[in-house]
């Protein structure tokens, strides 16, 4: 399987909004469920959002339901995360994930198979 590459990242003020991308270096991403996570600073590492191979089932963690949308475009073998109204607690490194399980048909069951990107930065400042 290729590596995982994310992008987007940047330096945004609160209200503000960015929108990270999930590509694989080679390989597709279009028969697995994906999810995004993020890890803030000096914190574990959290779910963020998880949508299944064929994008009809999305999944979010509480703290950013109504702001964040997962979505993927299977054509382009990309994965996105639309993150609108940013706050400073979302300040954290973002990173893709591939579930464990190829063609899981709901988002609810994602696991992260535990090969990682390098992640992109995103912060925001207050």
């Amino acid at each position: 399987q290729g590596k995982l590459v994310e992008s987007g990242g940047g330096l945004v003020q609160a209200g503000g909004s960015l929108k990270l991308s999930c590509a694989i270096s080679r390989g597709t991403l279009s028969n697995s469920g994906m999810g995004w996570f993020r890890q803030p600073p000096s914190k574990e590492r959290e779910f963020v959002a998880a949508i299944a191979w064929n994008g009809i089932s999305t999944r979010y963690s509480d703290s950013v339901k109504g702001r964040f949308t997962i979505s993927r475009d299977n054509a382009k073998n990309t994965v996105y995360l639309q993150m609108n109204s940013l706050k400073p607690e979302d300040t954290a490194v973002y990173y893709c994930a591939r579930d464990r399980v190829f063609f899981r048909v709901t988002a609810t069951d994602f696991k992260p198979n535990g090969s990682w990107g390098q992640g992109t930065q995103v912060t925001v400042s207050s």
